[in-house]
């Protein structure tokens, strides 16, 4: 789905996100949402009601009970009536049917917002419904077992060690010792085995938090935006259901979908990628043939804060905002969502020579 330049092409000219905490029991979701929201609008100097699309994306699974979403549409404002949509997705999905809605026309500007809050509940039981439902479900592996498998797999492929996996850890970490926003910032301890091979480094914190950013068409975006961040491209697929069928040592789906999106096309210099383990990183870089020229998530990733259903957006929104502060040219932004990398989404971002 790679473009060139035209009237209807979409860039993302706004992003921000909240503190992410490991608690915030004394906020509901949309006292988390309202500064994130107002905040991304300030920084465009759109109100909501200028607003041409609104899309969410979150969790019934993690706020334990139905249609959560639609309380946080008070944060939103829905009066007068509004054009809106959500997906019980990451937002990076939602950030997805918000471009296909300006690139058809539907709408000039979009507002994607998505959030997660984790910590009312155990989200390694959570996330074990998204499992095949006869087969691996009633056996209960949660989320760190899982991706223990792959990480073993990719040990006895020779694809990588334990130190390694630590160092990956380390970096990322270290890479988000300045980040304001970060749950986990600079030297963290290896730890204990969680599920061996991954150690506590290896995994990422559980916490809470929201982000949102702002799209727009065109002339809009360059109006909205010094340097606006272009969508050039953008894809997702999807691995098979079953577990048992993948090689979980490789990812064909983001190879795929990066292909779709044209990030094969010429070098990007940054890669935001959306690998909550530190053994994803490993498969993901395989799959992307990203060298040691391409800067890797130099905003820590999901290793420094994962809040989910958000977590995914985010790496869009930290590689837009490296293009709009001249900082990276063109960048690639991936998020996933199931176990061992099951969905997959990438999209390559450009600015304005300059």
């Amino acid at each position: 789905m790679a473009h060139g330049r035209d009237a209807r092409d979409v860039a993302v000219v706004a992003f921000a996100q909240s503190d992410h905490r490991r608690r915030t029991d004394e906020l509901s979701e949309v006292e988390l949402l309202m500064p994130v929201l107002h905040r991304v609008l300030a920084d465009t100097g759109l109100t909501a009601g200028e607003i041409g699309f609104t899309c969410s994306g979150s969790s019934d699974y993690l706020a334990g009970r139905a249609f959560s979403f639609t309380m946080t549409l008070d944060g939103v404002g829905a009066w007068p009536p509004i054009s809106e949509s959500h997906v019980e997705m990451d937002g990076a999905w939602a950030l997805y049917e918000a471009w296909v809605k300006i690139r058809t026309g539907e709408a000039d500007t979009a507002l994607v917002y998505a959030y997660g809050k984790s910590s009312p509940g155990s989200v390694r039981d959570v996330l074990t419904r998204q499992l095949d439902p006869y087969y691996v479900a009633p056996l209960w592996p949660d989320s760190v077992a899982l991706a223990a498998l792959q990480a073993q797999a990719l040990v006895d492929a020779g694809a990588t060690d334990e130190a390694a996996l630590a160092a990956i850890g380390a970096r990322s970490r270290a890479a988000a010792e300045d980040h304001p926003h970060a749950q986990l910032r600079g030297a963290v301890p290896q730890g204990d085995y969680q599920v061996r091979p991954l150690r506590t480094g290896d995994c990422p914190p559980i916490g809470d938090g929201a982000a949102a950013v702002v799209l727009a068409a065109g002339d809009t975006a360059r109006r909205l935006c010094a340097r606006p961040a272009w969508i050039t491209g953008i894809d997702h697929r999807i691995e098979a259901h079953s577990l048992g069928v993948r090689d979980l040592t490789d990812s064909p789906s983001t190879r795929l979908a990066a292909e779709r999106a044209g990030a094969f096309d010429r070098a990007v210099d940054t890669a935001e990628l959306h690998a909550p383990f530190s053994s994803q990183e490993v498969v993901l870089r395989r799959a992307l043939g990203l060298d040691d020229g391409v800067r890797v998530n130099p905003s820590g990733g999901a290793l420094a804060a994962n809040p989910m259903m958000a977590a995914g957006l985010i790496r869009i929104g930290e590689a837009a905002a490296r293009i709009h502060r001249g900082a990276s040219d063109r960048a690639l932004a991936h998020a996933t969502s199931g176990p061992c990398l099951q969905q997959n989404l990438v999209a390559v971002l450009e600015g304005d020579p300059r």
